[in-house]
């Protein structure tokens, strides 16, 4: 399953797919257009293949993948800016409260539950 969906091109930039048909291009320094798309349904690349492939599947360490998945929120009380968490930071009720919505992916779901128990072991 796939979990996180992003390369590196060679000037440093990182272009990442969220979600399927999510298709990110960006030119890079090196006058090279990149792009990835897929989110996490599928992996796909466009252009030369001099980039860093960096996407998790959850066949990854998972003390790499809680580095770089994030959770969208607004604040306890739903009224902040949107602004993104890394799921490493989220704290543990926050974690249970998201575990508990019925609209979430199986990977974000798997992702959650893997911090909870990351955080059990440690």
């Amino acid at each position: 399953m796939i979990l996180y969906n992003a390369i590196r091109t060679p000037d440093g930039t990182v272009i990442r797919s969220f979600h399927r048909h999510d298709f990110v291009m960006h030119e890079d320094a090196n006058g090279n257009t990149y792009a990835v798309d897929g989110g996490l349904d599928y992996l796909r690349r466009l252009g030369p293949f001099d980039y860093e492939e960096l996407s998790l599947t959850t066949e990854d360490d998972f003390s790499k993948v809680r580095e770089v998945i994030t959770w969208g929120t607004r604040g306890k009380d739903g009224k902040q800016p949107l602004s993104y968490i890394k799921v490493k930071d989220m704290e543990l009720t926050h974690l249970q409260a998201v575990i508990g919505l019925q609209y979430i992916s199986d990977n974000m779901r798997y992702v959650l539950e893997s911090e909870l128990n990351f955080r059990k072991d440690k």
